[in-house]
């Protein structure tokens, strides 16, 4: 019995009500939703949320949030059953099909086109993309969750072949793309950290609004679920979650 419980998954997670501990990695890439602060450590809007929950909730401990992992990876080992729980996944679909979302939102994110410093394009609405045909392409990130809304929007011209954000600076400069889509908060602080100021500029149209959520494996079970979803409204009753958000916003596009 005991070789069976080893090499049982269920046996990879501790839920006793006493002492509930979640793995829940770090995404990278997704500044400043997680980031690697000067001292080496990884902080950011989801640690401290992971971190204000733990205080509220003494049951609920969080593991490897130390780790960075590019976003498919954790969605595959969370579907699989190797990750407990996610921070900061926006509601889609394909996910909804595989994961637990609880409520209150944790935070929201703003998404803005980036386009070339030199470029005088003007963008109101995404008509305006799909009239720009094959001069419009978007530039998005591999395995993030706005890439499948932009292709149901239709009719745009999308390059989600990059895996992160500086790669798709780099090819819109390269002119291998018209514009980035990324969100606020983050993309100021990926061009200031990347010295891109001055040669690429936010479109200050929004062009979309996302909540981001808390998001568990479908094998955690439904009563540490509720422990931490009490813990959040509690967060979100006395500020909390808006004041670590307002914490790490980089402020309105210009």
């Amino acid at each position: 019995m005991a070789a069976l419980c080893l090499l049982s998954l269920a046996c990879s997670h501790t839920f006793a009500a006493e002492s509930s501990v979640l793995k829940v990695p770090s995404q990278s890439g997704t500044e400043p939703k997680y980031l690697t602060l000067p001292d080496g450590s990884i902080g950011g809007i989801c640690i401290d949320i992971l971190r204000a929950i733990e205080r509220l909730e003494p049951t609920i401990r969080f593991s490897g949030d130390q780790e960075l992992q590019p976003a498919a990876r954790i969605e595959a080992l969370m579907a699989a059953g190797s990750i407990d729980v996610e921070c900061g996944l926006s509601r889609t679909p394909e996910r909804e099909a595989r994961f637990v979302y609880i409520e209150p939102a944790l935070f929201q994110v703003r998404y803005h086109l980036v386009a070339r410093a030199d470029d005088t394009v003007s963008i109101q609405q995404w008509d305006d993309v799909r009239k720009l045909g094959d001069r419009g392409i978007i530039l998005t990130t591999h395995g993030f969750g706005p890439v499948n809304r932009l292709h149901a929007l239709g009719g745009l011209q999308i390059d989600s072949n990059a895996k992160d954000t500086p790669t798709n600076l780099q090819k819109l400069l390269a002119g291998r793309g018209r514009f980035f889509y990324h969100r606020l908060p983050g993309i100021k602080g990926d061009i200031r950290k990347l010295g891109l100021e001055g040669k690429v500029r936010i479109l200050p149209t929004v062009m979309d609004r996302q909540a981001f959520y808390l998001t568990f494996a479908r094998h955690v079970p439904q009563a540490v679920v509720d422990r931490i979803k009490a813990a959040l409204r509690q967060l979100e009753h006395a500020g909390d979650l808006k004041r670590i958000a307002d914490k790490w916003d980089d402020g309105p596009a210009v």
